[in-house]
């Protein structure tokens, strides 16, 4: 049998609608009803809204340290590629204070909408424990990690004009001198490796000096402010070149490759500090499963890129990437390490 046309169609169709009653008896009525139904159903498997492509508007970094230490020098090299990637304004925004927390609080509030993040370091896995409830977030309740960026070794080092040129040296100075010791926060794991060095192991009341980041703990250990300084050791690795400072021990379980001249702590007869600080990206809680994964993704490939390796090793940072699986599992891990490390060293926030 033959197709019928378009026409021959539509013209059955009409017909067929034209016998239908209502109880008003108006057929026009109850035609003009089912062609708006038809025509309706049709526009609307016809018309679909388009999903815009993610990110569609500018994204912010909040970096809960003050410019110039390592959590700040990374936030910047991945931000300022991560632009280029996205095609997306990727911004920084320092949110500083109580070693971190106060980023991460108000990170915490933020929309979990795709476009706010928080770049902390790994006094965030330390906070919960030596604050409690008063650093003011829970971390595996408040936030979903994204990824790690890089790690790197803590390092204690002296002002140049402080007479010592190894960690026995300091040992025995302090033992004559009332000292002080610059970290970049309470709970920071740099403060955390000398407190365990100075109080624990040597019993010495070398007195904790915290700053508001690696920036300016750094500075004030080179400008003389604290004989001491326990930071990560991106924060005086370039001073420490420049002679300004001299960096004693790094806490890494191998010497690091820019640094040849300087021993680990277990080398030096301390295996039981083997300590990182580490960057890490984590979104709100609730923050959607793909944009995490799309934030992942353009990191880890960023940072295995030649480019940005180079630019965070001159910074001291050593890259890492991973999945987000990769990260929570390395993160929760670190809860516990440094909930143990601040239950023996007795760490209090200052």
């Amino acid at each position: 049998m033959q197709k019928a046309t378009t026409t021959q169609r539509t013209t059955m169709m009409n017909s067929n609608i034209s016998t239908v009653k209502t109880g008003s008896n108006s057929p026009m009525l109850v035609k003009v009803a089912v062609v708006s139904s038809i025509l309706a159903v049709l526009l609307a498997s016809i018309v679909s809204p388009v999903k815009a492509a993610y990110p569609e508007k500018p994204i912010r970094m909040t970096v809960s340290f003050p410019p110039g230490g390592p959590v700040d020098m990374a936030a910047r090299i991945i931000s300022n590629r991560l632009t280029e990637v996205l095609k997306q304004s990727v911004f920084v925004d320092n949110k500083t204070g109580a070693g971190g927390n106060v980023g991460a609080q108000i990170v915490a509030k933020y929309p979990n909408d795709g476009y706010n993040f928080l770049i902390t370091s790994s006094s965030y896995a330390v906070n919960p424990s030596l604050y409690g409830d008063k650093a003011g977030y829970n971390p595996t309740k408040d936030f979903s990690p994204v990824i790690i960026i890089a790690t790197q070794p803590n390092v204690i080092s002296v002002n140049e004009k402080v007479p010592v040129k190894t960690l026995d040296e300091l040992k025995n100075y302090a033992m004559k001198e009332k000292l002080s010791f610059s970290s970049p926060g309470s709970g920071t794991t740099p403060h955390l490796t000398c407190e365990n060095l100075f109080h624990v192991i040597w019993k010495n009341d070398i007195t904790h000096i915290p700053y508001r980041g690696a920036g300016p703990a750094s500075v004030a250990v080179v400008g003389g402010e604290t004989p001491i300084g326990c930071t990560a050791v991106a924060g005086v690795y370039q001073f420490h070149k420049q002679g300004k400072v001299r960096i004693l021990g790094v806490s890494s379980t191998e010497r690091v490759a820019d640094l040849p001249e300087v021993p680990t702590l277990k080398e030096l007869g301390y295996p039981q500090i083997q300590d990182y600080t580490w960057v890490a990206v984590l979104a709100p809680a609730g923050t959607s499963a793909d944009q995490i994964n799309t934030i992942n993704r353009a990191i880890a490939n960023i940072v295995a890129e030649p480019d940005t390796k180079e630019k965070l090793s001159q910074a001291g940072l050593i890259p890492v990437g991973g999945t987000v699986a990769q990260t929570t599992t390395y993160i929760n891990n670190e809860l516990k390490h440094w909930g143990k490390v601040v239950l023996e060293t007795k760490a209090k926030p200052e």
